[in-house]
């Protein structure tokens, strides 16, 4: 089976086309600047990619000139829009809604639409994708896989605020948590890598990178995430500031004299690395000036490993141990000297890092010492391959019994 999975941003549609039996990437491409004069389409596999300006004004026009370039001309992957057998969205935020990835009607779409409020630019995006391909696949089944659904199973303790219970019970204020298929993923690979059963494993997986986000999977199961009500919360990322005391929020307000959304603005998009160093959100550039004394990408450089030091420790505590600690993402995977900082200090809680390992070797592998008891492993994700998986699971039947209907209790798995 072939899907295609569509990642929808405010002005961009990332996308690739995977064949699900064989795990083979066939098309991958990304839509930037959709909407503006600056609009470009890069499009192929490795040497074979070609970028080029184009004509996009909006994400209908986008998904026509993807499924052009997937058919036709030098980079095609396949003859005709009848070998795309389903089309995988990555919506971020689900809501209360979605405890899993469900076959794409009405419904979801207006329950997608509804929780755009938490995820504005994501959700009204995904929702744009959606009808693109819906326009020139009409036939075609599509499935919504969601970021925020591994963490429905979190407990009431871990998903509450304190804050006064009626703030819940008029507008659904908990935590959702983020970048769950991508943690979903390497806690199902680092089983495998590990060959053990997942429902025996106690993990704390990471995503490192712009943005961050570490959760405990207890056997199996999300029982705490660090990201929020918005992707906002938890660690220091690249511009967003993560956890930090609530009070300056209006205390800066006040001082600066700014609106919700400026203020909004600032924690999102002007702090984390890029506030702190004040050169860049990007740590290869922040690590350089540091290596050449600048003291603020020094702070910053150790302020972003502390944020990560301190969720696994909460969530050692949290689970009451760990087996695996797994680490994705562009920082998670490349930073050698980011994981060296994370993990020094935690030799008295059994976690011993190896630095010949965590200098080189293969993408995927061991960097814990012999002599560790909890195990440190790299899994680059592949969330696009996640949501072919899901995508297939949800549709594969359907495909063979087309009188079925598009019940969603039918569908979910």
């Amino acid at each position: 089976m072939n899907v295609l999975v569509i990642n929808a941003g405010s002005s961009s549609l990332k996308y690739q086309l995977i064949n699900v039996e064989s795990q083979q990437l066939l098309a991958k491409g990304l839509c930037d600047s959709v909407g503006t004069e600056r609009a470009v389409h890069v499009h192929g596999i490795g040497d074979a990619e070609i970028a080029e300006e184009a004509y996009m004004p909006d994400h209908d026009h986008a998904v026509a000139l993807v499924l052009n370039a997937i058919t036709e001309g030098p980079t095609k992957a396949i003859d005709s829009l009848d070998e795309i057998d389903a089309v995988g969205h990555r919506i971020v935020q689900g809501g209360k809604y979605f405890d899993r990835s469900v076959i794409i009607d009405e419904d979801v779409i207006a329950k997608i639409d509804e929780m755009a409020e938490l995820a504005p630019l994501h959700n009204k995006a995904a929702i744009m994708g959606i009808r693109g391909c819906q326009h020139h696949m009409p036939d075609t089944p599509m499935v919504a896989v969601f970021d925020t659904s591994f963490y429905q199973s979190l407990p009431p303790k871990a998903y509450m605020y304190p804050l006064p219970y009626e703030l819940y019970e008029k507008y659904a204020i908990r935590k959702y948590g983020a970048h769950g298929t991508s943690h979903r993923y390497i806690a199902e690979q680092a089983a495998d890598f590990l060959e053990e059963d997942l429902r025996d494993l106690k993990l704390i997986t990471c995503h490192l990178g712009n943005g961050c986000s570490i959760s405990a999977v207890d056997h199996g199961i999300a029982v705490d995430t660090s990201m929020g009500l918005t992707p906002l919360d938890g660690l220091m990322m690249g511009t967003r500031c993560g956890s930090i005391d609530p009070a300056i929020v209006t205390y800066v307000m006040e001082k600066e004299g700014l609106s919700p959304q400026e203020m909004n603005d600032l924690l999102n998009k002007k702090s984390g690395l890029l506030g702190v160093s004040g050169i860049s959100n990007d740590l290869r550039q922040v690590d350089e000036q540091a290596e050449r004394g600048n003291e603020r990408a020094m702070l910053a450089y150790e302020m972003y490993s502390n944020s990560a030091k301190k969720f696994i420790g909460q969530y050692i505590a949290v689970m009451g141990g760990v087996d695996c600690i797994v680490l994705t993402g562009g920082v998670g995977e490349n930073s050698a000297r980011m994981r060296r900082m994370i993990f020094a200090g935690l030799q008295t809680m059994g976690i011993i890092l190896d630095e010949e390992r965590n200098r080189s070797g293969a993408r995927q592998r061991e960097i814990s010492s012999d002599n560790s008891d909890v195990l440190i492993v790299i899994i680059p994700t592949d969330e696009e391959l996640m949501i072919a998986r899901d995508t297939y699971e949800l549709v594969h039947d359907l495909i063979g019994n087309p009188d079925i209907d598009y019940n969603l209790d039918l569908f979910m798995y």
